[in-house]
């Protein structure tokens, strides 16, 4: 195993449901889920749709130890967690983050709460794995491993949302995705956690047209995520979060307007591997 790889793959790439059909043949069309390799350690940032193929990913790698850190805890986030097969998974070592409700519902809560009958089957007893929550609250610097450094900072969603600043060998990876911006504003927090990224994954669920009929949803758009790619110096910028209505000829559409606007940008498609 190469120990010095800061590796990102995207598993879910989605926005609020996962999709299926032709015109989402290129992209994806599973939720949020991002592994994100620091040599020899694993974290996944989300347990979308996507989670289900990185957990298979994983045991078929013999990775037995890793981390999953939530951003927030809304369906689109965690609806892949109770078919994650590491969970049931005796020899498996998994903890998991939190810190949108801190001070109101712990991770633990979280989980209990969401694999519980009548919206499951079982309840998160039946999980072998050794299981520890984990949690945090806004602002915390967090060391899930040796020589990785997490900064934390909320970002604008209802009910609450975590922004990332991934640190590792020199390499920084920013998750800045279910935020919403203010027209004409760039978020000191977001500037924060993106200054001078090498990789920063923004939520593109809506254009600017868009935008007046989706006020209070909290998301953001394309245009204003190469603005603050601009402002905040970065090296690549990751689309993220597509619509679920969004085709694929749609978003190849946006990817080239955003690229004339700042050429360090592609959108993220599901199985996408970026080395930073």
């Amino acid at each position: 195993m190469n120990n010095d790889v800061f590796r990102v793959k995207f598993w879910g790439t989605r926005g609020s449901i996962p999709v299926s059909g032709s015109e989402f043949q290129r992209y994806g069309g599973n939720t949020s889920c991002i592994e994100v390799r620091c040599g020899e350690h694993r974290l996944i940032f989300d347990a979308g749709s996507g989670l289900r193929q990185a957990g298979d990913a994983l045991s078929a790698e013999g990775i037995t130890d890793f981390d999953v850190i939530f951003t927030h805890s809304h369906y689109d986030h965690i609806i892949g967690l109770p078919y994650f097969a590491p969970i049931y998974n005796p020899t498996m070592n998994v903890r998991l983050w939190s810190g949108h409700l801190a001070g109101i519902m712990t991770t633990r809560e979280i989980v209990k709460q969401f694999m519980r009958p009548p919206w499951f089957p079982v309840e998160p007893d039946i999980c072998k794995a050794c299981l520890g929550f984990r949690d945090f609250t806004s602002g915390d610097v967090l060391s899930p491993r040796e020589g990785i450094t997490i900064r934390t900072d909320s970002l604008n969603h209802p009910g609450g949302c975590i922004g990332y600043r991934i640190e590792w060998a020199g390499k920084v990876l920013a998750l800045i995705y279910d935020t919403e911006h203010e027209a004409g504003i760039l978020d000191p927090a977001v500037l924060g956690l993106i200054e001078g990224a090498d990789l920063v994954v923004y939520d593109c669920t809506y254009t600017e047209d868009e935008m007046p009929r989706r006020f209070g949803y909290g998301h953001s758009t394309w245009q204003h995520g190469v603005k603050l790619a601009a402002a905040g110096k970065i090296g690549q910028l990751a689309l993220f979060h597509h619509a679920p209505s969004r085709t694929d000829d749609e978003i190849d559409h946006f990817e080239k307007l955003a690229k004339k606007r700042f050429a360090g940008t592609f959108a993220a498609r599901d199985g996408q591997i970026i080395d930073l």
